[in-house]
């Protein structure tokens, strides 16, 4: 599809999205424009579109930077406008989820300055993410319900949306990218705890978006009874059993999760590619014709973005492309190959409905008939446990468990979910070129305070034991008994409520006590605290005797927000300012503590890292740039994680699990375009210690790549021609280094029975040396091709099944 540039009317029926009057299959992936930065866009959008997206979809991001009733930022990585053209140049379409609700594991994202001088008694609680703030304080408010002000302030943001949009000529009939809208998102997760309220705010919601005229199609995610003419669409790991509430309306997938979110405390889910693809087939298998990866492209939660609770600050989601930008292989590849076998079956998917025969036990078929002599099938074996051969049309076919075959002439197959012939790159993450951080200066400004004073009557000169118990909604609280840290408390992502108990001493006399109360990315009341107003804590002071004093009630006094935020120590401004000390050694393992200091980046255009291993718990700023929270002192469990997880079988966010007994995160993204040559500035605030001399810098210089691939796998799936003799043509491998880059070396090329993973190839007992000609071949290229062919490398042991190893080296 070339770049839009003529009006496209928009429409749809049972079977698909209709595009000026032609049915298409589309397959969409999901990209949150403020979790990137502007420069990277097109990359991210290229990227895409050679993974064989048609689509991209997005939120409407309206929570940052809006202190102010009414005000809505579309400025920066918030550039809403900037973006859907960026999308429209690389001749993509647009799927705006216009919400106002956005979810997405987004915060509310406000200025801490601002959150300092308001006044949290008066908050209004509620369950939702992707609001803005100043929303919480229109008197009478209520959310996502038939409340006149909501609903006031909900069509304004509509209508503002829309509004800008048609003025930039960006809807399809303008000529513009997008052809999808959405209004509110995953309502049906929560519209029984409304009651009638509920039913009747889907109602209004739909009947408003469908008045504002966008001339395209709306949705609603989740929603089982959207109303006419909105189009109810399906979320989750599985959407092949999902079916829109009236037969007029096409089987969309809007949510198909790659991965799962990062949360602190927890070990990194991952989604084996193998499961991902086989869910997919399955959906179009039985009748979907548009699906979205959330995410293609996760990112990165800067500043307080994260949500909550304790969202990390990295949104990878294990997504076809890493949140640095970089192609995650083999997912991307091999949902690549999915989606050209998919296309060449696009015209009896539209234009059919598909007749189901049974193959055997957990084995059926869908075909899709033009004539009874031309069809396109899909041949799955959704046992999880047995593979098995079948027959179809009177020929045999192989059909591992847990995958789908794709047949686009009902005769030859293209591509098969469960074998993975793309490339793969060996880790997740190759950086190099550390750089040590000297921190040279230090301010002790304070935090954020909750104090009450506490009476003893114990004689002058003794200590009382005692014990202190604090209840706490969440999410963590530093406590100090008499200005000395007593102890740290903190829930996790599914509870992030906690009981600290700790033993401390009593003065005679006055006693302070202190919390810290740190609201780590909340979904719903934002991240500041209030110990009056929203009675987030139960405190109890008592003996060891079990006496105890309810000290909940008591008069404390309080403070909103980071006051060095507020005094603006991430600021470059004041980098020389008489706010910081000069210390003579680098204090380390202190809590409650600002840094600073100075450093020089790694040469070359790629995205930064900031290893944060060495510290405990706090935020970072480079060049005033918030890069978001950190926590790597918080571990996740020990236990639970495997180091290669069988995709077959159904998957939830907890079965595939990796780096179990480690931090969360360590690695922390600063793009490229918030340092620049010479002195840049690093600032950290540490809540609970640290060392910051052990912080480094780091960059991506290369990859190592690697593929096996069989004589008997298919060959790629752009090879097939329709009326061809597929089944005589040759397997490949093919190898792609990251754009700027080029094949340098090859460490490993066997052709025969090689054996190992990549990473541990070793020749098997047939082999032959085939490293001349996969060096002639590649070398020097970003890019290279090797048939998996007797013909082309020789036959070390004839009438064996052969394959062809290779790992190599891409750099700049």
């Amino acid at each position: 599809m070339g770049r839009l540039r003529l009006s496209a009317t928009v429409t749809y029926d049972g079977k698909a999205l209709v595009i000026d009057g032609k049915r298409r299959v589309l397959q969409s992936g999901s990209i949150h424009y403020p979790r990137s930065t502007p420069r990277v866009w097109p990359e991210l959008i290229r990227k895409s579109k050679e993974g064989g997206l048609d689509v991209i979809e997005t939120y409407v991001f309206w929570n940052y930077h809006e202190p102010v009733r009414g005000e809505y930022y579309f400025e920066g990585r918030f550039d809403l406008v900037r973006f859907v053209k960026t999308v429209q140049q690389a001749g993509l379409f647009v799927h705006l989820r216009i919400g106002p609700y956005a979810c997405a594991e987004w915060n509310y994202g406000f200025q801490p300055n601002i959150a300092f001088k308001l006044a949290c008694k008066d908050v209004i609680f509620s369950s939702n993410r992707g609001f803005p703030l100043w929303l919480h304080f229109i008197p009478g408010i209520q959310f996502r319900t038939t409340n006149a002000p909501f609903k006031e302030e909900m069509k304004r943001f509509l209508a503002k949306i829309v509004d800008l949009m048609k003025e930039e000529n960006l809807f399809a009939s303008q000529g513009g990218p997008i052809i999808l809208a959405q209004v509110e998102n995953e309502y049906g997760n929560v519209e029984g705890a409304y009651g009638i309220g509920g039913a009747l705010y889907v109602q209004w919601a739909a009947e408003t978006a469908v008045s504002l005229n966008t001339t395209v199609p709306w949705v609603m995610c989740q929603q089982e009874e959207a109303p006419d003419p909105v189009i109810n669409t399906c979320n989750g790991f599985y959407c092949d059993g999902f079916k829109p509430n009236s037969p007029s309306k096409p089987t969309m997938w809007t949510e198909n999760y790659s991965g799962w979110f990062l949360s602190y405390g927890y070990a990194i889910p991952y989604r084996p590619v193998e499961d991902l693809a086989f869910a997919v087939a399955r959906f179009f298998e039985r009748g979907g014709t548009f699906q979205n990866y959330y995410m293609y492209f996760g990112g990165t939660n800067f500043g307080r973005t994260a949500g909550g609770p304790l969202i990390a600050t990295s949104y990878d989601y294990d997504a076809p492309i890493d949140e640095y930008g970089f192609i995650r292989q083999p997912k991307w590849g091999h949902l690549r190959d999915l989606h050209l076998a998919i296309k060449q079956c696009e015209e009896y998917l539209v234009n059919a409905d598909p007749v189901q025969q049974s193959l055997g036990r957990n084995l059926e078929a869908h075909v899709y008939y033009k004539t009874s002599n031309d069809c396109a099938a899909f041949l799955a074996n959704y046992d999880s446990s047995s593979d098995a051969n079948v027959t179809f049309n009177g020929n045999s076919y192989f059909l591992p468990a847990w995958s789908v075959s794709i047949l686009p002439d009902c005769r030859n197959v293209i591509f098969n979910t469960a074998k993975v012939v793309s490339q793969r790159n060996l880790g997740d993450l190759a950086l190099s070129h550390s750089i040590s951080v000297s921190v040279h200066e230090l301010s002790l400004a304070s935090a954020t305070w909750s104090c009450i004073n506490v009476d003893d009557n114990t004689k002058q000169g003794q200590e009382k034991e005692a014990l202190l118990l604090v209840q706490s909604l969440g999410h963590a609280a530093l406590v100090f008994a008499n200005k000395k840290l007593v102890g740290f408390g903190y829930g996790n992502h599914d509870d992030p409520s906690f009981v600290l108990g700790e033993k401390i001493s009593l003065n005679h006399g006055s006693n302070t006590l202190d919390i810290m109360s740190m609201m780590i990315g909340l979904q719903n009341y934002g991240p500041w605290f209030d110990i009056q107003g929203a009675g987030i804590y139960s405190v109890i002071l008592g003996d060891l005797k079990n006496a105890k004093e309810d000290l909940s009630s008591a008069e404390w006094t309080y403070q909103v927000g980071l006051e060095g935020e507020y005094l603006g120590l991430d600021n470059p401004n004041l980098a020389n300012s008489s706010l910081w000390t000069q210390g003579s050694a680098t204090p380390i393992n202190h809590s409650l503590i600002w840094y600073k200091t100075t450093f020089f980046v790694p040469e070359g255009k790629g995205p930064l890292s900031m290893n944060l291993a060495s510290m405990g718990k706090g935020q970072a700023w480079v060049n005033g740039q918030s890069i978001g929270r950190y926590w790597p002192a918080y571990l996740s469990p020990s236990t639970g994680c495997s180091e290669k997880c069988d995709y077959r079988g159904t998957y939830d966010s907890f079965k595939c699990l990796k780096h179990c007994g480690e931090p969360a995160q360590t690695l922390y993204h600063i793009p490229r375009t918030w340092v620049h040559p010479g002195e840049n500035l690093l600032v950290l605030h540490e809540e609970l210690g640290g060392d910051p001399s052990k912080i480094s810098f780091l960059t991506r210089s290369g990859q190592e790549i690697c593929s096996h691939v069989s004589e008997a796998d298919p060959p790629p799936a752009d090879a097939w021609k329709p009326m061809s003799e597929f089944v005589s043509q040759t397997a490949e491998i093919r190898l792609s280094c990251e754009q700027g880059w080029r094949i340098t070396s090859i460490t490993f090329a066997s052709f025969g029975t090689p054996t190992g993973d990549c990473g541990t190839f070793s020749p098997g007992s047939c082999h032959t040396s085939v490293l001349s000609i996969v060096q002639q071949a590649c070398i020097d290229k970003q890019g290279c091709l090797i048939p998996v062919s007797t013909s082309q490398l020789g036959d070390p042991c004839p009438g064996e099944l052969k394959s062809l190893a290779i790992e190599a080296l891409c750099s700049g």
